[in-house]
């Protein structure tokens, strides 16, 4: 398939979301987040089953955790390279890397646009990064053009809202106390814009990938190790806290107590823990 053409606006909400103060939030939580989306992490690295001297594509890599698990599998013959709009996270994934001298490298980058070179990457990985595309088939297209022939692609993605309790439960609690807002335009880029199969096989088989599949994966994901932390986690990461930010202080104390509550009755010995639900996507390029 011939290399797209460039898009010169693509991404820009988002590239200006991830290198504002929600890039900054991510890197002051980076422990905190890494640590409630290990099951992710684990599942991905598993799945992938990267082998040692591969050259691999991390998608929207964040503060690097999967670029690094990746990289203890590629070994020193190997090499990941990460890749993010927000360069705050890039950074500490950087410095993340330099602690633990892996062969992996780091680039603040539009993934849609980027030159990555032609049949670069045995394989391409990414952890809830390749849902925010504005133009999705041009994007894997891309993508697409970065692999060697017969190369893989996996990677993780929410299902639909409702599936995911972890956000679906203290959002229906705070939304109760809150003015109505415009429902989302399903397949617009965002967290659960890869939530139908169908749509994304399309995608995916329009920008040159093939033997593509679906699996299910459903697990528990602690928010918080206590209900204090649980509770400041979903009002600092996440739709939340774009929505609350013009409220007026009334409406925001009823939505933190509901909320509390809320999060109240799914709270274990090992912290508040909810339901999540993805999909493990695998094809060929």
């Amino acid at each position: 398939m011939n290399k797209p053409e460039a898009l010169p606006a693509a991404n820009a909400e988002q590239a200006e979301a991830w290198n504002g103060t929600m890039g900054s939030k991510w890197v002051r939580h980076q422990d905190r987040l890494d640590r409630m989306l290990s099951p992710f992490c684990d599942k991905l690295i598993e799945v992938a089953d990267i082998n040692e001297g591969q050259f691999v594509l991390d998608v929207g890599c964040g503060c690097g955790v999967t670029t690094l698990e990746a990289a203890k599998c590629a070994g020193a013959k190997g090499h990941v390279q990460g890749i993010d709009l927000s360069a705050p996270m890039t950074v500490r994934a950087r410095e993340r890397n330099a602690e633990l001298g892996l062969n992996a490298a780091f680039d603040v980058a539009d993934a849609s646009t980027h030159d990555f070179g032609a049949a670069k990457f045995d394989h391409l990985i990414s952890r809830f990064g390749v849902m925010f595309f504005d133009e999705p088939v041009a994007a894997f297209a891309n993508l697409h053009h970065a692999l060697a022939a017969n190369a893989k692609l996996t990677f993780i993605c929410w299902r639909s809202l409702p599936e995911n309790q972890w956000l679906a439960s203290p959002m229906g609690a705070a939304l109760a106390h809150m003015p109505p807002i415009e429902p989302s335009i399903p397949g617009a880029p965002g967290p659960f814009a890869f939530a139908d199969k169908d749509r994304v096989s399309k995608i995916l088989s329009d920008a040159g990938f093939r033997n593509i599949s679906f699996t299910p994966y459903d697990t528990s994901m602690v928010v918080g190790r206590d209900l204090d932390e649980a509770l400041e986690q979903s009002l600092e990461i996440g739709p939340l806290s774009r929505l609350l930010t013009d409220m007026d202080a009334t409406i925001q104390t009823r939505v933190k107590e509901a909320m509390r509550a809320e999060l109240a009755k799914r709270l274990t010995p090992t912290g508040v823990s909810l339901g999540a639900a993805t999909w493990i996507v695998q094809a060929n390029a």
